[in-house]
């Protein structure tokens, strides 16, 4: 193309010349412009397929790692990551990104699993920025923006010129639901400081939109782009494999459209960039603009013009096929750039002319998402919605309900709320991974704040224990009888209700050695009483009141801490008490009374 141009231009010049002042130019002067530029920037065969696309996009998956859980990001029984050592190395990376860029490749996009959780990634960037006087006009990142706004100015500094970030909801407890982690607050932040740098090229938002999830948000995010210079990019779900796709949880691109031409009517089509994937369209008067990815409704498979590498060095040549050719072992075999190319031009050539309908696409043997290094967005946000098939597509309604419960509503069947004050992932258990296998939650983005619990509990006695606890120590006389000896022998283990309260507090500071997912915290203050009750009604039984309070400043709650300290209370009340009522004793109603402190705000129990 540039050649052409500089074909033009020069037949211009010179047919203006025989009318002008203008001196005609050397005749040789242009092709030895294109001479030069072939020389340091030629298109590689390897990169052109059969059917004359060519490839000059290369999308390289860093880890296939990430910080976030997502239902929609690993099958549901989980995906057995790659070691380490079957990963590429930044000198492989930066090896095949240099290969790419002088065969052609003038855009690279960095990938995960979530790329800012590789180590070395500002070095990779840098490398990357290296190779412009090769041709590489666009160094560009997907991410899910968690830990992006104080590492964004210096990926910048390094060369970083596109940025894409992965937000498929605007509300934090949804965002909290559908990814098993705290974070909203912080992706947004990320998005803010992209916006304000002026050496981004572009900021876009991709968003995943699935029907009964999400698809009410639309509009919303529309709003976004009024006075920012953001472009969001809606995608349709794309079945990869575990992810449970079903085409009626698939929201069409045309009817997003027409959902938002009703609210904007006079929206207007943008004209596209060259390969873009994305239709683009803007509401007049706003600063940014909006697309939509219809990678199942419409495919763009005829200019596709991206390519693939697997963060452990597979190249594939289409998202939905699962064929792969691996350069990390061609490179650790000894093979030179040739070698690699030749291998290149092989995978390329087996390039289908557009892939599967939606139905046939394979998700058997093509890998799981967070393995082939595709946005994190684009995947379904119906994995979890989708284990339940026997409920059927249209199973669920998902509403947020309130600041701290979402409402998953099956259809005809009793519904419950699950509070995310208790789990960040309801109804799923936070302290299971995907696997099913025991995992401590992560909380090193939250902050720390004054976190207090208070918890309590009782043991119900008979009377002659509640008398034991109640009387004084008995004379010096030895006992005479077997119930004697044994109140001797309960007074002799020393004053236990003094001796409760001391093993509820330590007790408290040992949970997360008995609780195995428990964080080690350092308590402030534990606060133990133990009270007699005497019962009001003959009904009722005499029984010992425990209340413990714990306060610290942490990342996370202590009611743990305080319910411990109250069950290690009730059990020494019970060791100490057993000579004499060991098979009549009863412990229950413990919970937690109160907390305050956290992002779930402040609890109080109704009693």
């Amino acid at each position: 193309m540039e050649a052409f141009v500089l074909t033009f231009a020069s037949t211009f010049l010179i047919l203006h010349a025989t009318t002008s002042e203008l001196p005609v130019p050397a005749i040789n002067v242009v092709p030895a412009r294109i001479s030069h530029i072939d020389a340091v920037s030629p298109f590689s065969p390897a990169l052109i397929d059969t059917f004359r696309r060519r490839h000059d996009y290369l999308r390289i998956s860093l880890t296939e790692r990430c910080n976030l859980r997502c239902f929609y990001c690993m099958p549901e029984e989980g995906t057995e990551l790659s070691p380490e050592s079957h990963l590429l190395t930044n000198e492989e990376v930066l090896r095949l990104a240099a290969l790419f860029v002088k065969s052609g490749v003038t855009k690279i996009r960095l990938t995960g699993g979530e790329p800012t959780v590789r180590k070395g990634l500002n070095e990779i960037i840098a490398g990357l920025n290296g190779l412009r006087p090769y041709g590489l006009r666009s160094i560009a990142m997907t991410t899910n923006g968690l830990v992006l706004s104080r590492r964004l100015p210096a990926f910048i500094d390094r060369g970083l010129t596109h940025l894409n970030i992965s937000l498929d909801t605007l509300d934090p407890y949804k965002f909290e639901f559908m990814t098993r982690r705290r974070g909203h607050e912080y992706v947004l932040k990320a998005l803010d400081v992209a916006l304000v740098s002026q050496a981004l090229v572009s900021v876009k938002l991709n968003v995943v939109v699935v029907k009964g999830l999400n698809d009410s948000e639309v509009l919303d995010f529309i709003e976004m782009t009024k006075e920012r210079v953001l472009s969001v990019r809606f995608i349709e779900f794309m079945p990869f494999t575990g992810n449970a796709w079903d085409k009626r949880k698939m929201v069409p691109s045309n009817v997003l459209l027409d959902k938002i031409i009703l609210r904007h009517p006079d929206v207007q089509r943008i004209s596209d960039e060259v390969n873009d994937t994305a239709r683009s369209w803007r509401v007049p008067g706003y600063k940014g603009n909006f697309g939509f990815i219809s990678s199942m409704s419409d495919h763009f498979c005829s200019s596709c013009n991206r390519l693939r590498i697997t963060a452990d060095g597979q190249i594939k040549v289409c998202l939905f096929d699962a064929k792969e050719i691996s350069l990390r072992d061609a490179m650790r075999n000894g093979a030179t750039d040739g070698q690699l190319l030749q291998a290149i031009g092989k995978a390329v050539s087996g390039k289908q002319e557009k892939h599967a309908n939606m139905e046939d696409i394979d998700v058997i043997t093509n890998r799981p998402m967070i393995l082939i290094g595709v946005d994190k967005s684009l995947m379904s946000l119906t994995m979890f919605l989708m284990s339940y098939p026997l409920l059927g597509p249209s199973a669920f309604s998902f509403s947020c309900l309130s600041s701290s419960k979402i409402n998953l509503k099956p259809h005809g069947l009793r519904c419950r709320h699950y509070s995310l004050a208790a789990s960040a992932s309801a109804p799923c258990l936070t302290h299971l991974n995907d696997s099913g296998r025991a995992n401590m939650v992560d909380v090193s983005l939250k902050e720390v704040t004054r976190r207090i619990a208070t918890a309590s509990g009782r043991i119900f006695i008979p009377l002659i224990a509640y008398e034991l606890l109640a009387s004084t120590y008995p004379d010096g006389e030895e006992p005479s009888t077997a119930l004697e000896k044994a109140k001797q022998k309960v007074h002799r283990k020393g004053d236990t209700l003094t001796i409760a309260q001391l093993a509820a507090i330590m007790g408290s500071k040992k949970t997360s050695d008995l609780i195995p997912l428990c964080h080690p915290l350092q308590l402030s203050n534990v606060s133990v009483t133990l009270t007699l009750e005497a019962p009001a009604h003959d009904s009722q039984r005499h029984s010992v009141l425990c209340r413990a309070t714990v306060s610290c400043d942490a990342k996370t709650g202590v009611e743990m801490e305080a319910l411990t300290a109250v069950s290690v209370g009730l059990l020494t009340v019970w060791d100490m008490l057993k000579a004499v009522a060991g098979k009549e004793m009863e412990i229950g109603e413990i919970v937690v009374t109160e907390k305050s402190g956290g992002k779930s705000g402040d609890f109080v129990r109704n009693r």
